[in-house]
């Protein structure tokens, strides 16, 4: 610690203020209204009030949510969303409010416990303080490399949209049948999608004859070893076609080459159905229980999961008989439309969830999970989705699903395509992903030198010494104690 800095606490340079009277009273927000409604999160702006009373003015202000411990500065008028937050204020005129946020950002706490944990921890910490002059050079020297890092954060966000929107241009040609297109005229008796359709049928056809099969088998033992009110084998549904596509249905649907056509889902695939829409009773340790949150960067996570019994996921949940190669899609919320194939052999129960079974044979899921995560697919089914403010995609949309079907040939024709155009894209996009990372270490390692005085040069801080009003911190914090200790 250099000479003229000296060592303080949260506390003797910000108090608090309760939120309680600054709370909205209503969440219908609309962005033509004044007044912003905060909360200490990511989000930060929830939305907009036209409320006119208990608006918070004493600015700048930092407000700091006091179970996450998230904090945010604010230099203008503003409600708040919760109580679960502190507004805290400087405990006299002479504290740097910029400056106390930037030292919150650098000096973090354990948050894991459920608590309120400013005035039983943060208010505590200590940290180095610098002269007065000195801080305001700092926050100048910080904010100045910081609007560089975010122009070039900007330039990367900027990019990583490009390859959103050059996939999506991929995949819009995949399935229009464009970048097959070469490849079709160079093929002899390549075989139609009614084909294909045929082979399907007969491969549905021969399940349900082993499904018939098995289901003698069980009633014959049900009859012979059968015990008082168990209930008798139930005999396997016929599989039963949805009706075509209308023709008006098909004008809204991209034009497909000679050879192709639009499916329903339920018609082309080898089951399409969803796991319980009802929650369980959890337990400790089970069969993890997978929801639409655990659908995420293309793939399922078991983060956060929640599990049931082996008992209630063989009793209740048999229908989510999910296993590898199957495609799973969220069915509700925000997110719905998220999907990925499972690459696991765990067992897991899902629930809000659907659930699309392949002919492995017959057909290609990565074909299909590229359509479905394509625009041109994607926006089929949540143009459907129902409900207000909790949207869904029923079991019902997700069977009438239409999807362009070509011969299998094809279809690991088309992956090879898309494939070999978004490799690159995928490349790229990891190294985006990687200088995004680094530009959060960075941000972070500029505060750090800040607050352990290694920020400013030599000639930086020798200015600072030369100004008029430049005092060590510790006669500085002085001053701050005894003007707290007359407002208190």
């Amino acid at each position: 610690m250099r000479e003229d800095w000296t060592e303080c606490c949260f506390e003797d340079l910000l108090d608090y203020e309760q939120p309680t009277k600054y709370i909205v009273s209503s969440t219908d927000y609309n962005d033509a209204y004044e007044i912003p409604v905060l909360t200490a999160g990511k989000s930060f702006i929830k939305g907009y009030t036209n409320e006119t009373e208990g608006i918070f003015e004493n600015l700048p202000t930092i407000i700091f949510d006091d179970f996450t411990t998230a904090s945010q500065y604010v230099d203008f008028k503003f409600k708040v969303k919760s109580s679960a937050m502190k507004i805290l204020v400087p405990t006299s005129k002479l504290v740097n409010m910029k400056f106390a946020f930037y030292a919150m950002q650098v000096n973090q706490i354990r948050n894991d416990t459920h608590k309120r944990y400013w005035i039983s921890v943060y208010a505590k910490k200590k940290f180095l303080l610098p002269p007065l002059v000195e801080q305001k050079a700092i926050i100048s020297k910080i904010e100045e490399l910081f609007s560089d890092l975010d122009k070039g954060i900007d330039d990367l966000k900027k990019a990583k949209d490009q390859l959103v929107i050059y996939r999506q241009a991929v995949l819009k040609k995949a399935f229009e049948g464009e970048l097959t297109k070469e490849w079709r005229e160079k093929q002899n008796n390549l075989p139609t999608a009614e084909e294909l359709l045929e082979q399907i049928k007969v491969e549905r056809e021969n399940h349900y004859k082993l499904q018939i099969e098995d289901w003698k088998r069980a009633v014959k033992n049900w009859e012979i070893n059968s015990i008082k009110n168990e209930r008798k084998p139930l005999k396997p549904k016929k599989f039963k076609e949805l009706d075509d596509f209308l023709s008006d249905e098909l004008d809204e649907l991209a034009l497909l080459p000679k050879g192709w056509i639009w499916m329903k889902n339920e018609n082309y695939l080898f089951e399409v159905k969803d796991g319980t829409h009802d929650t369980p009773k959890y337990v400790e340790k089970g069969i993890p229980f997978i929801t639409q949150k655990n659908i995420k960067n293309n793939n399922v996570t078991f983060d956060d999961v929640k599990y049931i019994s082996t008992e209630d996921h063989n009793k209740f949940y048999k229908r989510s008989n999910v296993s590898f190669g199957d495609i799973i899609i969220a069915m509700i919320g925000h997110g719905r439309g998220n999907s990925c194939i499972v690459n696991t052999d765990k067992v897991f129960s899902i629930k809000n969830v659907g659930l699309f079974k392949f002919f492995n044979s017959l057909q290609s899921n990565i074909y299909a999970l590229n359509y479905y995560q394509s625009t041109l697919g994607l926006n089929l089914a949540l143009k459907k989705s129902k409900g207000g403010a909790q949207p869904f995609i029923g079991l019902t949309e997700l069977r009438n699903w239409p999807i362009p079907v070509c011969s299998i040939k094809e279809q690991h024709q088309i992956v090879k395509e898309i494939e070999s155009r978004l490799s690159v894209c995928e490349k790229v996009e990891q190294s985006i992903n990687e200088s995004l990372d680094k530009a959060k270490a960075l941000r972070q390692s500029i505060l750090k030198k800040a607050f352990e005085g290694k920020l400013l040069s030599a000639s930086e801080i020798a200015r600072c010494k030369q100004e008029k009003d430049y005092e060590p911190a510790a006669v500085l914090l002085e001053k701050i104690k005894v003007e707290k200790k007359k407002s208190s």
